[in-house]
């Protein structure tokens, strides 16, 4: 699928409180056929858009059609997504699953964070669990 397809399925509204800084936490997988689940953990502090947590569901099933030989590259388009079509003030995007690669390693994770730029709530962000 290219990337505008994939982007479209990322399904938006208005912000019910533009003016109000809050946390939004959408988790969910990535379940591709004969290997292991993707675990993904959304969280943003909206602008002036929401994101409709069913349609990032059906976007996670669409990435899980794709090929995906690292966890860094999957971060990095969850995130770009994200920035594109939601436009966040804050953003994190955090993807965890067990690696495979040597049996000594037992899950590989990348957390991804970005922020508009003089966008700042230290009360906020100061209270969320670290991951």
């Amino acid at each position: 699928m290219d990337i505008t397809s994939r982007r479209k399925l990322l399904e938006c509204t208005a912000n019910p409180d533009g003016g109000l800084d809050y946390m939004v936490n959408i988790t969910g997988h990535i379940d591709k056929e004969g290997s292991s689940r993707t675990n993904v953990l959304l969280r943003y502090v909206p602008d002036k858009l929401v994101l409709d947590a069913g349609s990032f569901g059906i976007y996670l099933d669409t990435l899980g059609e794709a090929g995906w030989k690292v966890a860094e590259d999957l971060a990095v388009t969850i995130i770009s997504d994200i920035n594109n079509e939601l436009v966040p003030r804050w953003v994190q995007v955090s993807v965890s699953a067990p690696d495979l690669a040597h049996p000594a390693v037992d899950t590989h994770g990348v957390v991804l964070e970005d922020r508009q730029p003089k966008w700042d709530n230290p009360g906020l962000l100061s209270r969320l669990k670290h991951i």
